[in-house]
């Protein structure tokens, strides 16, 4: 019996061991969980909005541009340190094919171009051991702190200069957010001065905010398609409250059927819309669709979508305003 009782013990001591140890790994991978979650960081706050200014001036310094053509790039095609005037952090960025031939075109005079310098990253959360990259919340919070800045000072500066907003991919969010708080009457500079907004390929499209440039598309940006979704780092933010606002009529975007960026299936996670929503899925593997907007087809022209943008951006620089000087 005494045996059998120091049996039982010994058996307790070892579970009570195994136990504990397993709390602790829980207790671990929890902490691990957590301390992920704030690494990889939320979606920002949207930066301060300046104060209005009391009144607009008849005149501005003639050191200020006309216009300001704020372009922001897509994920890896573009860096934190990177000249806003001569980017090269990505020498096949998509953006360079709207700016560059803009350059050509309009003095810094007429049309300042300035290329947003942002980190363009979007860490996989999965990955083991950790990619290195940016999260795709910290990165599109840096991009959209960086151009409401830039905006901001502009106005600051130069009260009369009007505005072209444009980007791609999370670029495209990046100004299509930014463009949704100045519609909202939030933003870094009034509505008036914003002559367009264009985004390619924008994560956050919905089809009822703007015209959608080219042949049609069922679905919508990915965040609308999975709202709600929260992984470390990636937060699926749905569609913008109001759209764009007082802006929706100057408002363009151009999405590629079969994009799974911005032309993914609505509502993905009811569950009436599984089915179809997996119907869906062959048309994203292995589908480069997203990487060849610079030949992707617009019109009965043969227009691609680089090309549309940059004639819809020279347009609307042609038919600005021009300041008088002080």
């Amino acid at each position: 019996m005494a045996a059998a009782g120091k049996g039982r013990t010994s058996t307790g001591r070892r579970f009570l061991r195994v136990l504990i140890v397993l709390i602790v790994m829980l207790l671990v991978a929890l902490a691990a969980l957590v301390a992920w979650y704030l690494l990889a960081g939320r979606v920002p706050k949207p930066p301060p909005v300046p104060p209005p200014t009391p009144g607009r001036p008849s005149a501005q310094p003639a050191s200020c541009p006309d216009v300001q053509v704020i372009a922001i790039p897509g994920t890896w095609e573009s860096g934190a340190q990177d000249d806003p005037f001569n980017p090269s952090a990505n020498p096949n960025s998509l953006m360079l094919n709207i700016t560059r031939p803009l350059e050509a075109e309009f003095g810094p005079q007429r049309a300042q171009v300035y290329t947003v310098p942002y980190v363009a990253q979007f860490s996989n959360p999965i990955a083991f051991p950790p990619d290195g990259q940016t999260s795709y919340n910290k990165s599109r919070g840096e991009g959209t702190a960086k151009a409401t800045a830039v905006m901001a000072e502009m106005h600051a500066n130069c009260p009369l200069t009007s505005f072209v907003l444009t980007g791609f991919s999370q670029g495209a969010v990046i100004a299509g957010d930014v463009a949704a708080r100045i519609g909202a009457g939030q933003g870094p500079v009034p509505q008036d001065l914003v002559l367009g907004v264009g985004v390619i390929a924008d994560g956050r499209r919905d089809p009822s905010a703007a015209p959608t440039i080219g042949p049609s598309v069922a679905g919508v940006g990915a965040e609308l398609s999975l709202n709600g979704l929260q992984v470390p780092g990636i937060t699926m933010t749905g569609p913008r409250p109001g759209g764009f606002g007082a802006l929706a009529d100057r408002a363009v975007q151009i999405c590629a059927p079969s994009d799974g960026i911005c032309d993914a299936p609505p509502n993905a996670f009811k569950p009436s819309n599984l089915l179809a929503s997996l119907t869906r899925v062959g048309e994203y593997i292995n589908n480069p669709v997203h990487a060849l907007y610079n030949t992707f087809v617009v019109d009965q022209n043969g227009t691609t979508a680089t090309q549309w943008m940059t004639n819809w951006a020279a347009d609307k620089v042609r038919s600005a305003p021009v300041p008088a000087h002080e």
